[in-house]
């Protein structure tokens, strides 16, 4: 039984095989309208069905996505955040708004060529969504909800495989790096994690040898990049050093030595990163423009102008602006006697200003030669209860343990990774006989 429908103006009927027809034979004892249908006959029934005025018509639902479509922009050399919204017709309320959010605004602040902008604008010409792909990995997605936006970071699954390098010093530290395979950025994760015990603009040697244990990270079968350092051995003058890396209960990741005691120190060795010293603390040294016997109370780093100088610990800012001689400074206090010195600063960095806390590793300022300075560099001075010490051999304060609840956990994770840097150590070994 065949039914055919019609609405409104269209013809509408419903085709039912007359009873008792056989296929092929036309029947003739109905007085029923009839049409042929080939092989069998059927009956016509109208259908009282009314037309459907216009203003109940039903409309098909329409993806908002394909009535407003994407539009895309790839950042290019010399791009900002402003051209590319006033490019893409996003208007400057909407960007204003994005950016009144600290972390949107941190993120889209640190915009690099090849990242990935896609924006879509509602009917009333608003931005209706946002997607800005930072880097392979991750996504942060921006919805508008009211006059405001909900923003959700989207994480791409990646599978996650071991690798492993060694190296030995023969020239600089990201010499033999590279030399291993190991890119710039997993260099300085090697040198954040032994930082505290060695200071590397001046305990490197040549023979000095380094073993990693990293993961390097898969998209869909294709190696997109570098993760972690899972654990790591660093030989420096006779020293073995070791640190695993430890998840912590928030999401953060701690590096500890096999034993537990955490390798982040109170106090960082040096304040600015790969520079050499330039003079040591000596309390007889001749000032080299007053051309006087002058007690040097801090050790001086020589690095060029503008390179960033770090807080070697937790502190609060106590003093930021110029002092006499050491021209622009930044006081740090520490709490339990302790604080540190910064001078001859070029500038200082917007984020620290006096009374404000900081963070071990927050930039403070940049290196320069204001005050009395023969040319750039950083003076910096550790003092305890006052006295001034040798930042170079200051017994630093002791490092914190893996919580005791969390000790065996620690010590079955660890071990693993122990082991299997133990393995390519001593295949190393090895090799080079």
């Amino acid at each position: 039984m065949l039914v055919v429908v019609a609405v409104g103006a269209i013809t509408a009927l419903l085709l039912l095989p007359m009873p008792g027809s056989e296929v092929g034979t036309p029947s003739s004892q109905s007085a029923t309208p009839t049409i042929d249908g080939g092989d069998r006959d059927y009956i016509v029934l109208p259908l009282a069905i009314p037309p459907r005025k216009p203003d109940q018509a039903v409309a098909p639902p329409v993806d908002p996505e394909e009535t407003f479509a994407w539009l895309e922009h790839i950042v290019q050399p010399g791009d900002t955040l402003s051209g590319i919204f006033s490019r893409l017709s996003v208007p400057a309320r909407d960007l204003l708004s994005l950016l009144g959010e600290q972390d949107r605004k941190k993120a889209l602040s640190n915009i690099v060529p090849g990242q990935t902008f896609r924006i879509r604008l509602d009917e009333d010409g608003r931005l209706a969504e946002l997607r800005y792909r930072e880097d392979q990995l991750n996504e942060m997605c921006v919805t508008r909800k009211g006059d405001g936006f909900a923003t959700k970071l989207v994480v791409d699954a990646v599978e996650r495989r071991t690798a492993h390098a060694s190296g030995v010093i023969a020239g600089s530290l990201f010499a033999a790096a590279q030399k291993a395979g190991m890119s710039d950025r997993l260099t300085m994760e090697l040198a954040d994690i032994f930082g505290w015990d060695i200071d590397f603009a001046l305990d490197l040697r040549e023979g000095d040898s380094f073993t990693v244990v990293y993961e390097e990270l898969y998209k869909d079968g294709e190696r997109i990049g570098e993760g972690d350092i899972l654990s790591a051995e660093f030989s420096n003058r006779g020293d073995t050093f070791r640190a695993v890396r430890f998840d912590e209960p928030d999401g953060t990741a701690t590096y500890y030595t096999p034993e537990g005691r955490s390798m982040r120190k109170a106090f960082l060795r040096t304040p600015v990163k790969f520079s050499r010293i330039s003079s040591g603390f000596n309390l007889r040294r001749k000032h080299p423009i007053l051309n006087r016997i002058r007690a040097h109370k801090g050790v001086d780093y020589a690095a060029p102008r503008g390179t960033p100088v770090l807080a070697t610990a937790d502190g609060k800012i106590t003093f930021r602006k110029t002092k006499g001689g050491y021209g622009r400074t930044v006081i740090v206090d520490h709490s339990n006697g302790y604080s540190t010195l910064y001078a001859h600063l070029s500038r200082y960095a917007s984020a620290a200003k006096a009374g404000q806390r900081v963070k071990q590793g927050q930039v403070i300022g940049y290196v320069g030669s204001s005050g009395l300075a023969t040319g750039p560099h950083l003076h910096y001075e550790f003092r305890l209860n006052g006295a001034h010490k040798n930042p170079l051999t200051v017994k630093l304060p002791q490092a914190e343990s893996v919580a005791k609840a969390r000790r065996a956990e620690f010590d079955q994770k660890t071990h693993a990774l122990l082991a299997q840097l133990e393995l390519v150590r001593q295949a190393n070994l090895i090799a080079s006989n």
